[in-house]
């Protein structure tokens, strides 16, 4: 949803009051009304062939086709490939979107609701219109208790759905909010007749009705997926889809791990894959399809915010509820070795919460920054008003010896001493951390030099590796001391941001708040920032929020790259030649081949 930020012209399109194919968040926009296609793709791309993909997120397996409930995994990619939103955004910009399955976006004067006006032509795949019925109907089962729980919060700001005529639907908001918009504009829309009446949390493995460009096609459960272009494609005309979508079929291979992965892309199994460990890119990625330029190698330079990969406190525990706990566990990791030793250099160190984006917090906080802090001084650590916050360095001058020093000074002070080697409370309870996580990870050989340096003030870091599926149920339950996740970051932060880390969410099952954060001067700057009436307030909401973040100590920061690392095979597949500077991150950074690239000569199909 976060990628779903829609602006235009409020000069040339009309801004808060005026009917238009899209709405400004703070006035500029690239491209013009009745442009012809985004520039990153190639309108004349030839349709047909296949792209054959390998899982992602380490899927082992699927057992439901529905992606918007709790329990159970779907496929990989079915939710970008089925379902669209009245919305849909550009990859080479930061901050906007266009109508896709609305023609066009009314926000009221006080902003207080928008108003979308649905396309005469959009249709389900079961050739029924889509209508303003449906989309109340979805939004409201995704708000019900039958959906997974995150969507109630991330649509918690949005009062109502109205059905104003059949081809109009109106969104009330309860706040002034500019993003609020983009949000109900990135609602999935789905059909009513999906499930057949059934309670949606019933809804598992019926074929779903959504209106987006592929179809279900054969299936081998446990080994691939299969989506199949929809010749009858409403919008496959649409300005916003000319010269995407040219794929016939998009193949979707499941590998228990990743050496058998990379190993089946260099014997020719799948087409293309995204790298994210340094190791099997500078080491083991090779071979003679490799020699001979049938699989290339291509790293893509982008300007996509570093987000923020880290390792997650569950603050839950009592043992984790001491700043300076956590501070010194942070202290004991060398990142810089592990960068020059394991990842020959390909990472640099995340910041925050927003580097790489005009949100990020740096050096001293400005006037406007304090003016939203200063009510907590009685909450939030004095040096949350000083110098922003930065990971700890093992860089000369300084060295892993001094950081474990000052590691061991803070455990002392929080009241866990060493004991025959051993750091132990009061009570004599040991200061263990279990980090759990996948084997597809391989986290053994990162996490080694890390459990040297805490080993030294005392501290055992065990590594509990379990199965996809069992990972997921335990950190949807919060059973886990220590997870490392990779988060996407983004330009321009909302309502998600309250799943992320406000405090309601911290105690509902299945919600993004892993780390069980509850701060009253967090839950203030998040209303701040998704309800900023100028881009100045929004800014200072950011990077207030980012140095309260990073001096909370409630993560270890971990590393980022600015960079995507492909290998896909390129006498199979063509690319356009532009690269768009903001394709999706992570497991959706796939989908640019999906919906750009296409098959290098394909049996021609319409």
């Amino acid at each position: 949803m976060r990628a779903l930020l829609l602006f235009f012209s409020s000069l040339l399109l009309g801004g808060a009051g005026w009917a238009a194919p899209g709405y400004s968040v703070w006035g500029d926009f690239k491209y013009p009304p009745g442009f012809d296609h985004f520039d990153y793709v190639n309108p004349k791309a030839p349709k047909g062939g296949e792209l054959r993909l390998v899982a992602g997120s380490r899927v082992s397996n699927f057992d439901k086709y529905n992606p918007f409930t709790l329990k159970g995994r779907e496929p990989s990619f079915l939710a970008d490939l089925l379902f669209e939103t009245l919305l849909t955004g550009s990859m080479d910009q930061n901050d906007a979107a266009y109508g896709l399955l609305a023609e066009d976006v009314e926000v009221a004067p006080d902003r207080m609701s928008a108003t979308f006006r649905l396309r005469k032509e959009a249709r389900f795949q079961n050739g029924d219109p889509v209508r303003a019925a449906d989309v109340k109907y979805s939004y409201e089962t995704l708000i019900s208790k039958y959906a997974a729980p995150q969507y109630a919060t991330v649509f918690a700001d949005i009062a109502g759905c109205d059905v104003v005529d059949e081809r109009t639907v109106r969104f009330r908001f309860k706040k002034n909010d500019r993003q609020l918009p983009l949000v109900a504009g990135g609602i999935p829309v789905f059909s009513p007749k999906w499930g057949a009446g059934k309670t949606f949390d019933q809804v598992v493995t019926d074929t779903p009705i959504g209106s987006g460009p592929y179809r279900i096609g054969p299936v081998r459960f446990g080994k691939d997926i299969t989506y199949v272009r929809d010749a009858a494609y409403w919008a496959k005309d649409l300005n916003v889809r000319r010269g995407m979508v040219n794929f016939d079929r998009i193949t979707v291979k499941i590998y228990r791990d990743n050496t058998a992965q990379l190993e089946a892309l260099k014997a020719g199994e799948f087409d293309l894959m995204e790298f994210f460990s340094a190791g099997d890119w500078n080491r083991r990625l090779n071979g003679r399809r490799i020699e001979r330029g049938e699989l290339v190698k291509s790293p893509f330079r982008h300007r996509r915010p570093d987000g923020w990969y880290s390792y997650m406190f569950n603050l839950r525990l009592a043992k984790f509820q001491d700043r300076r706990v956590r501070m010194a566990i942070e202290l004991a990791m060398d990142y810089e070795w592990m960068n020059r030793m394991l990842f020959r250099g390909s990472y640099t160190r995340v910041k925050g919460i927003f580097g790489n984006t005009d949100c990020e917090a740096n050096g001293l906080p400005s006037k406007e920054e304090l003016a939203l802090i200063d009510p907590f001084r009685n909450v939030l650590p004095p040096d949350t008003y000083g110098p922003m916050a930065i990971p700890p360095s093992t860089a000369p001058p300084n060295s892993l010896r001094e950081n474990l020093r000052r590691a061991d000074a803070l455990l002392n002070e929080a009241g866990w001493t060493l004991s025959h080697g051993v750091r132990r409370n009061a009570k004599g309870e040991a200061l263990t951390i279990e980090l759990l996580d996948t084997p597809e990870a391989k986290s053994a050989t990162t996490l080694a030099s890390w459990q040297r340096a805490l080993e030294k003030l005392g501290i055992e870091l065990r590594l509990r590796e379990v199965d996809w599926a069992l990972y997921q149920e335990r950190i949807d339950n919060r059973q886990f001391e220590l997870i490392g996740l990779s988060i996407p970051g983004t330009h321009f932060p909302g309502s998600d941001y309250v799943e992320f880390f406000g405090s309601k969410a911290a105690d509902t099952v299945g919600s993004s708040n892993w780390m069980g954060i509850k701060s009253p001067a967090i839950d203030a700057l998040l209303n701040r920032l998704t309800g900023a009436d100028r881009r100045e307030e929004f800014l200072a909401a950011c990077r207030a929020l980012d140095r309260v973040i990073a001096h909370g100590h409630y993560m270890v920061p971990a590393w980022t790259t600015r960079e995507t690392r492909i290998a896909y095979d390129a006498w199979r597949l063509e690319r356009p030649g532009e690269v768009p500077p903001y394709p999706p991150e992570g497991v959706a950074y796939m989908g640019w081949p999906m919906f750009t690239w296409w098959a290098r000569n394909p049996p021609i199909t319409k």
